[in-house]
């Protein structure tokens, strides 16, 4: 009899809508609409048959209804309308979802309902989620079940897997009905497959459901929540290995996108160029400038916005690249240090321009909807932002190979890396090319400005935050050679996420800074050294 009082009621219950329904005196279905306002100053019973009859209708607008009469959210007004409260004095109409004025409201009184009839509204809004045509209101239902781990849940779950075909939503619902199934009184070898299934599901709420369950378990049981418990945790070490990895491919392919275009201008023409971040910084504010343009213009591009940036930060980087080549870089070939120092200069010079210009605070750049949220791959959380990232930084590597390697441009910067005098020997203009090569990797660098400004503050000083680990990228993949800047890029970054945990942010960039050092020691030309530079020196 107890068993019956504890997992009987929503199977009652259920038995009980579905008589009422079939009960109903009118021959035809009532639909949602028709429904809601009978519920206005009605009585409990009248309230019970409300309730039969929504379920009765099949309607997806019968369930919000249902979850805000369960909850205590649903109002009666005194002109008779029916609404949902969404927040602290806001509310929406219960048929039409419209946001409703307070005027239109007036006073307004809970629609009240007693403990027996908040079980068949409970069991109610279970069927109408679980045997839903939805899959993915199905599969929210049973993960919304797992978490609540509750046995009144049993029979209903064990009905609605009955029915289900989907392999997904199946596996979530047998995740469920195990999680309840430990709260029952069930014999020791279903505690064990119940065990089985959650640890399976191998999660953080899987581990947290087993903890949970193990203060009152026998000593039987404790040892079966242990041993899942332990398969848990060896799953989420490797998981989060994995997350680790992912962390630093992301950091990785913003490494590669800061850093290609400065393995461009040092392979070609040797420059050390230390306004390199800025034209990273150009980039980004760019961005800023599209954005503002389209917020107070057109608001319908704004999905748009970035690809509307990446061909303008392209072409304004590009050419500022071209004018600082031939009004300042090409009377300084032959003299590093000046060029250097030259470079530092001018660095300084752009960054307090845009700070006079767009002023010194931090400037909002937004995320298009496709580019927001995140969602998980197996036991990995990837934002949609990162991972855009990683494919433009893929997309932009690979178009530089064409360039480099399919075009009469990349053809001559090959020629001039290689030989430089060989290369003007041959009839070759070696200044056209450094102004091109020059241009091409600030350009470059206006589109790492454009992803940066996705997942970082723009400000004046962005471009400060990437040009030392820019020229690491580059010196430890090996000068002016472009798989060597993504090999390099990858590793550092996928390095760095692994230190950071046991090291600390700033030691892990001290680390790799030592490592390579050491390792530049060994090999000064770096991973990927190209041939024919030796010729030169």
């Amino acid at each position: 009899m107890g068993s019956l009082n504890r997992f009987g009621r929503p199977f009652l219950a259920l038995i009980f809508i579905a008589l009422a329904a079939l009960a109903a005196p009118s021959a035809k279905a009532q639909s949602v609409a028709e429904i809601v306002p009978q519920m206005y100053d009605a009585s409990l019973g009248d309230l019970r048959d409300a309730v039969a009859a929504l379920v009765a209708t099949g309607e997806d607008a019968a369930l919000p209804i249902l979850q805000a009469l369960g909850a205590g959210n649903l109002y009666e007004a005194d002109n008779g309308g029916i609404f949902i409260q969404t927040g602290r004095n806001q509310y929406e109409d219960a048929l039409t979802g419209a946001e409703a004025d307070l005027d239109v409201t007036g006073d307004l009184s809970t629609i009240r309902i007693n403990n027996s009839l908040r079980r068949d509204i409970a069991a109610a809004v279970g069927s109408l989620t679980l045997m839903s045509e939805n899959p993915a209101t199905r599969r929210a239902a049973a993960a919304q079940m797992f978490s609540t781990a509750d046995p009144a849940n049993i029979e209903l779950l064990d009905q609605a897997l009955a029915e289900e075909d989907n392999p997904g939503v199946r596996t979530v619902m047998e995740q469920a009905r195990a999680a309840a199934m430990l709260r029952a009184d069930i014999s020791e070898e279903d505690f064990a497959a119940a065990v089985a299934v959650i640890a399976a599901r191998g999660d953080r709420q899987a581990l947290g459901i087993l903890n949970a369950n193990l203060a009152n378990a026998s000593e039987a049981e404790r040892v079966n929540i242990e041993a899942g418990i332990s398969r848990i945790n060896q799953s989420l070490q490797l998981w989060g290995i994995g997350q680790n990895v992912w962390y630093g491919v992301s950091l990785g392919s913003v490494l590669l996108l800061a850093a290609i275009g400065l393995a461009i201008t040092f392979g070609v023409m040797g420059v050390i160029n230390m306004a390199h971040g800025e034209m990273v910084m150009i980039g980004a504010y760019v961005t800023f400038f599209v954005q503002e343009i389209i917020r107070t213009t057109n608001p319908g591009l704004f999905d748009y916005s970035l690809a509307i940036a990446i061909p303008m930060a392209f072409a304004v980087t590009g050419l500022i690249g071209i004018a600082i080549e031939r009004g300042i870089i090409r009377w300084l070939y032959g003299r590093p240090l000046e060029t250097l120092l030259a470079t530092w200069g001018l660095s300084l010079i752009i960054q307090q321009g845009v700070r006079t210009i767009f002023g010194a605070t931090n400037r909002e750049v937004g995320n298009p909807s496709w580019m927001s949220g995140a969602f998980e791959l197996g036991g990995l959380a990837i934002t949609w932002n990162r991972m855009w990232i990683v494919v433009f930084a893929l997309v932009v590597f690979a178009l530089l190979l064409l360039v480099l390697n399919k075009t009469p441009l990349g053809l001559q910067m090959r020629a001039v890396t290689q030989n430089r005098r060989m290369a003007s020997a041959m009839g070759i203009r070696t200044p056209w090319v450094d102004a091109m090569t020059f241009g091409l990797g600030s350009g470059v660098a206006g589109l790492a400005g454009v992803a940066l400004s996705q997942i970082d503050n723009v400000s004046p000083n962005l471009g400060q935050s990437y040009i030392i680990d820019s020229f690491m990228v580059v010196v430890f993949g090996g000068v002016g050679n472009l798989w060597g800047t993504l090999v390099g890029a990858l590793t550092l970054g996928v390095a760095n996420k692994f230190l950071e945990p046991y090291a600390g942010a700033v030691l892990a960039k001290i680390l790799i800074l030592v490592l390579i050092i050491l390792f530049i020691q060994r090999r000064p030309r770096g991973l990927f050294a190209l041939k024919g530079r030796a010729v030169e020196a």
